[in-house]
């Protein structure tokens, strides 16, 4: 054996730095997050996507083949954390995912089929000032919840429902920012102080169920599949009913108006300005538990994290391209009976992404001056290996389309449901989640 040979190749394998189960403050997580980006640059990229209001970096960062930009047919899929400074759980998680994905690559088969199909975006702390504030760490409630200027991160977004006139912070705006730069096609913000897979709406108004308690997006059936595949695989989450002094949720999930109504919420905005479907996840009773506990955070969620990631190939995907096969962007694409009331519209790839459950459905291509495009899809029961079903649509139209005006694909940060009359046949009470349940259990 040569042995020279095999200790130079030992040495030129990619380290990262050791990773303890403790709270790492700003300098400890920017060391980590440098050391990684340093010794897995191949599939690493490290960025800040802006600054706290006490001057932190807000550090992103990215995982996959092409860290460093997008590419055609690749989803991208984002996690962001502790954007309530007190709720830390989430941070330590993200990081150790982090740990746990660039170790795997080439040695676990799923996570190496995850980072060649997918572009995942990692931010562990929203909120670093918050974080850094926390002086007596509590269960319940401690002064860094919000902001250096004491505002909640989670009530500052523009909300679809009601005027939410709150001065935009730093960090607020950054992420509002970074979600015009991406194709985020998944995500989930983590969060503390309960035990549960909440998912949109935060906040409602009668036409999208508030009179049954509930407030539901036209893609509700995704929702609560896409929240359930989360709480199912967290042994302790599904139960429901383990945070004492807090609410039962069936399965580990809620819709977030059921539990209780919130203006201003990161969730909605995702879904409503950003295209990028969201939920958020409570995954501790304790917002600050002691540091003995965050090895069995991990193996409670690991299993979740990497699943929920995977969703991200839920779906249809594809180019939209005109009769002479240039690809057209700022074109609306939904399926005919589910339309955003913020249209989702291509990419300047010309690309869509929509999540959608096994079924057959109608996708509708909407050009200004033109008749609809429709298509017929047929999602299969079992979806490709890491791939949403690939769809690419060539419209008939001779030319490009460069003669054609394009409506503003942004939408205005005003409540957009504010005035709609009545409610939808979407937000009707349904069976659907008793079927899931039933799925759940069949399969797990």
């Amino acid at each position: 054996m040569d042995f020279p040979r095999l200790w130079l190749g030992l040495l030129l394998l990619p380290l990262v730095a050791a990773l303890d189960f403790s709270y790492h403050h700003q300098e400890g997580m920017e060391a980590f997050l440098k050391t990684v980006a340093q010794n897995y640059s191949s599939i690493t990229h490290l960025h800040s996507i802006g600054k706290s209001v006490e001057g932190r970096n807000l550090w992103v960062l990215v995982v996959g083949r092409s860290p460093k930009a997008h590419r055609v047919g690749i989803p991208e899929f984002k996690y962001v954390a502790n954007m309530h400074g007190d709720e830390t759980v989430g941070r330590e998680l993200l990081l150790h995912l982090i740990h746990h994905l660039v170790t795997s690559d080439g040695k676990d088969p799923e996570v190496t089929s995850l980072i060649n199909s997918t572009r995942i975006h990692i931010m562990p702390s929203m909120n670093p000032d918050g974080f850094e504030a926390v002086e007596k760490p509590d269960c319940y409630y401690s002064h860094g919840r919000e902001n250096y200027n004491n505002y909640d991160l989670n009530r500052n977004f523009p909300d679809a429902f009601e005027f939410n006139n709150v001065s935009r912070q730093p960090e607020t705006l950054a992420v509002m920012k970074w979600l015009k730069t991406e194709t985020f096609v998944l995500s989930a913000n983590l969060h503390g102080g309960a035990l549960v897979a909440s998912y949109p709406f935060d906040n409602g108004v009668q036409a999208t169920g508030a009179l049954y308690s509930r407030s539901l997006t036209p893609d509700d059936d995704v929702f609560q599949y896409l929240a359930h595949t989360y709480s199912s695989r967290n042994s302790n989450m599904k139960k429901g009913d383990q945070c004492k002094n807090k609410m039962n949720f069936p399965n580990g999930v809620t819709n977030g108006y059921s539990w209780y109504p919130l203006q201003g919420g990161m969730q909605d905005f995702n879904y409503v300005w950003g295209q990028c479907f969201e939920i958020t996840l409570e995954l501790s009773c304790c917002k600050y538990p002691r540091k003995e506990k965050l090895q069995s955070f991990w193996n409670s969620n690991k299993a979740s994290l990497i699943e929920y990631m995977k969703q991200a190939h839920l779906g249809v995907k594809g180019q939209v391209f005109d009769h002479s096969g240039n690809p057209l962007p700022n074109v609306i694409v939904e399926i005919q009976d589910r339309k955003h009331i913020c249209p989702y519209r291509t990419n300047r790839f010309g690309e869509y992404y929509l999540l959608l459950l096994p079924g057959s459905y109608v996708i509708n291509v909407t050009v200004p001056g033109q008749d609809p495009y429709l298509t017929k899809v047929i999602i299969p029961e079992k979806s490709q290996n890491f791939s949403a079903l690939k769809k690419d649509i060539q419209l008939p139209f001779q030319g490009r389309l460069d003669s054609i005006t394009v409506s503003n694909p942004s939408c205005p940060m005003i409540p957009l449901y504010k005035n709609l009359p009545s409610h939808s046949a979407e937000t009707k009470p349904t069976l659907f989640l008793f079927l899931v349940t039933l799925l759940h259990i069949f399969f797990k």
